[in-house]
């Protein structure tokens, strides 16, 4: 009980810290676990609760260890793509997209939908912030458009794709409950209805608003080449024109790779690609030595920003499960649910996956949780494919959880806060929930109950 209540407090504590503002995420992130990790383990002394095993050193470096790959990952993926952006290969894209809108934000917001949903199909929250940052920010910033439209749009494309087997929470699902690849069929419905949802619902939503705010600017053809030309002559010495076909095919091929890999498991992970992509990248565009030097040390800040709010996350995980506590609230799922819900059970686990895998990474809600919940279902007649369904559904929320590195990329390239921006994307992806629940209903994934 006392662990339980540990658990939620911490939760509670956390998310309150960063709402208000009063703690930076990476401060928060390390400082509200290690104090509720110490109040743990001090009762597990006083003899209050069950013997904590370990000591908060082996926690926090389990934790790393977890988030190590990724955090190593992205380090890479921003020098690469940051390397990219100063040789110039985007600009011709930034260019042709300013001359496609001529003034008009809603069609630049409909293609932010259309590309991130696109690029999503590996799965990689990075990669899709890597290009979609890469690409667009550019014209947002030009046209002074609303960058956090940017961020939910980016962010709802993302989750909604991340559920393809290959994705993360997908791939767990299927492993934990021994089911195959069919499971696909009963997601695609609600998957394509969320796509189409954001892209001529919301993206035309925002755009709306930006339009009475920014109206729609006729440009000139004088007035478009001022726009997408670059008069700064420190940014002209970086640019690469010459070498912008080699960069355009060492991009796609990195990217087909990545995507490749998710389905063939080619030994090529993400971290050696983006890895070997950097050295290439630096070698063709900047040979001079120095040159490498001063790409590597001016992009270097907003990779390492980053990736120690990756360690930090990891700090988080484990500290939150190594001392119990994750495992506490996981039980404390199934006792707060009264019998009389047992055949709603599929409704219930999809309710419950929402904040389960919003405060729980997905390995310790897939891993811990579930198995719990599934059992239960079982017993009630509920079969494991419907289980499995079920524990995606929470899906929706999970990208906007401050336990998922990659947002902090997004949030770091974009400038965005992240409580505003957890709030701004939230009323959106309660109805992305809500499609993935009906439709999972209504072609029979999950019955909506089973008598008991």
């Amino acid at each position: 009980m006392i662990l339980t209540i540990l658990a939620y407090a911490m939760i509670i504590v956390f998310m309150v810290i960063i709402m208000k503002k009063k703690m930076s995420p990476f401060t928060a992130l390390v400082a509200i676990p290690t104090v509720f990790a110490l109040i743990a383990i001090g009762f597990s002394q006083l003899g209050l609760i069950d013997p904590i095993k370990g000591n908060i050193g082996d926690f926090v470096l389990d934790g790393i260890a977890t988030t190590s790959t990724t955090g190593i990952m992205l380090l890479f993926a921003i020098l690469y793509f940051s390397i990219m952006l100063d040789a110039g290969l985007f600009d011709p894209v930034t260019k042709k997209m300013i001359q496609f809108a001529k003034g008009d934000p809603m069609k630049i917001l409909i293609a932010t939908a259309v590309v991130a949903a696109t690029v999503s199909m590996n799965g990689d929250g990075t990669t899709t912030t890597l290009i979609c940052c890469t690409a667009f920010l550019p014209i947002y910033k030009k046209l002074n458009m609303n960058i956090m439209n940017f961020g939910v749009l980016v962010i709802m494309q993302n989750t909604i794709m991340n559920l393809l087997p290959w994705g993360g929470p997908t791939a767990r699902a299927m492993s934990v409950l021994d089911v195959g690849a069919e499971i696909l069929g009963y997601l695609l419905p609600g998957m394509i209805i969320s796509v189409l949802f954001v892209i001529f619902i919301v993206a035309p939503s925002m755009g709306r608003k930006e339009r009475a705010r920014l109206g729609i600017t006729n440009f000139t053809d004088e007035e478009l080449e001022k726009l997408t030309s670059i008069s700064d002559e420190e940014t002209l010495k970086l640019r690469c024109p010459k070498n912008f076909i080699f960069n355009a095919i060492l991009t796609i091929l990195l990217i087909v790779l990545l995507v490749l890999d998710s389905f063939l498991s080619l030994g090529l992970p993400p971290l050696l690609l983006f890895l070997l992509g950097t050295v290439i990248a630096l070698l063709v565009n900047y040979p001079n030595l120095a040159d490498q030097g001063k790409r590597i040390s001016e992009n270097a800040g907003d990779a390492v920003s980053v990736v120690i709010l990756v360690f930090a996350a990891g700090v988080f995980m484990g500290l939150f499960q190594e001392t119990g506590m994750a495992e506490a609230l996981a039980v404390s799922f199934t006792k707060i649910i009264p019998n009389q819900l047992a055949g709603f059970w599929g409704m219930v686990i999809a309710i419950i996956s929402a904040p389960g895998t919003f405060f729980i990474s997905n390995d310790g809600f897939y891993y811990g949780v579930l198995p719990v919940l599934a059992e239960a279902g079982r017993s009630y007649g509920f079969t494991n494919m419907q289980l499995a369904l079920a524990s995606l559904m929470g899906q929706a929320f999970h990208n906007i959880s401050p336990l998922v590195a990659f947002i902090y990329l997004l949030l770091r390239l974009t400038g965005l806060d992240l409580g505003e921006w957890q709030k701004s994307a939230a009323k959106w992806l309660v109805i992305v929930f809500i499609i993935f629940v009906v439709t999972i209903i209504i072609i029979g994934g999950v019955p909506l109950y089973i008598s008991q």
